[in-house]
């Protein structure tokens, strides 16, 4: 048995209580779908400045009634101090997931980001610290390797940031390891590397490429390509950054804690391979895309070039190991894909 079956199992016997900040977003809801289902209790905190009702709509229609019942919603900013702080009473375990993310939107208005990013992630340790959580995991970013050329990217040795986003989450980082330090108050941030997965969203400016992409195709729209396409990304399919998550929350070993951990799958695709696959197995479906091709643009300001990440320490430390490559992450998600985004 794995050590994340093990867990379940362990949580399941002894349900806890959980917040799970960003609840209505991508990852967070798909958080809030596995422990529901784990018999947790879980608390949410979200004010939809990108997250939806629909996605805690759809994960109320996947649950039982008495694990729906184990929600608690709240609807506020972590902007908010005191909203932080009633989010934080009676729980257990904190998944911080909540930011305001992409590299773009960071660089058009680096204020609003820095005050999601930093001043929200801040009112979170200070209430979970008060609180006495017993663990802090917070979603940290592969954009804090910023200009370091080595690859595979190694937790410590990271290089300058390439946008104001990349910025807040190494600040994230340097608040986390200082509340070590000052308060003994423990914490662990994933550094995730591209997650995809089921509740994605495709709309809007800031989109994650693949639900982009697979938006665009299946209604016969251009997909552009930033650069020669041979820029290329270690995709990790959102399963495996749910394991972490519970991994990184129920660690207990004092080697294990206060760390940061890369969150991928160790292996890395090319944009170019991507659109390939994509459009290969959704011609089935939709025969247009036979003859289709990306269009290709200039590389995108902030971009990093190329991504991989070394996972080891997280194997290691944390018992984790990734389920889903991304070839099987986007045969799981597909169907999902492609009945929300027509």
């Amino acid at each position: 048995m794995s050590v994340y079956e093990s867990i379940k199992q362990q949580l399941k016997a002894k349900p806890k209580v959980w917040l799970v900040t960003g609840v209505a977003g991508f990852i967070g809801s798909n958080l809030l779908e596995t422990l529901l289902k784990l018999d947790q209790r879980v608390v949410g905190l979200d004010n939809f400045s990108t997250g939806h009702q629909r996605n805690l709509d759809e994960v109320k229609a996947l649950v039982s009634e008495s694990q729906w019942a184990g929600f608690h919603f709240i609807n506020g900013d972590i902007r908010d101090a005191n909203v932080c702080c009633q989010a934080c009473k009676g729980v257990d375990y904190v998944l911080h997931q909540a930011a305001l993310g992409s590299v773009p939107r960071s660089i058009e208005n680096p204020i609003a980001t820095n005050q999601s990013n930093i001043d929200g992630f801040l009112n979170m340790l200070v209430a979970a610290r008060d609180a006495e959580v017993t663990q802090f995991v917070y979603a940290a970013s592969s954009s804090t390797y910023g200009d370091h050329p080595d690859l595979p990217k190694v937790e410590d040795k990271i290089g300058k940031p390439l946008s104001p986003y990349a910025v807040t989450k190494l600040v994230n980082e340097l608040y986390a390891e200082v509340f070590a330090r000052v308060y003994g108050f423990k914490s662990i941030g994933l550094r995730y590397f591209n997650i995809f997965g089921r509740r994605q969203d495709p709309e809007g400016a800031y989109a994650a490429v693949i639900p982009k992409w697979i938006s665009a195709m299946i209604n016969n729209e251009p997909v552009c390509i930033n650069g020669d396409g041979e820029t290329s990304r270690d995709f990790c399919y959102v399963e495996n950054a749910i394991q972490a998550n519970l991994l990184a929350a129920t660690a207990t070993a004092e080697k294990s804690t206060n760390k940061i951990y890369n969150i991928a799958v160790g292996d890395r695709t090319s944009l170019n391979d991507l659109y390939s696959y994509l459009r290969n197995n959704l011609s089935v479906r939709f025969p247009h895309l036979k003859e289709a091709h990306p269009l290709y643009r200039d590389f995108r300001s902030g971009d990093v070039r190329h991504s991989l990440a070394d996972i080891s320490r997280a194997e290691t430390l944390l018992g984790y190991k990734p389920i889903y490559k991304v070839f099987d992450g986007l045969v799981e998600a597909m169907e999902w894909y492609i009945e929300h985004q027509k």
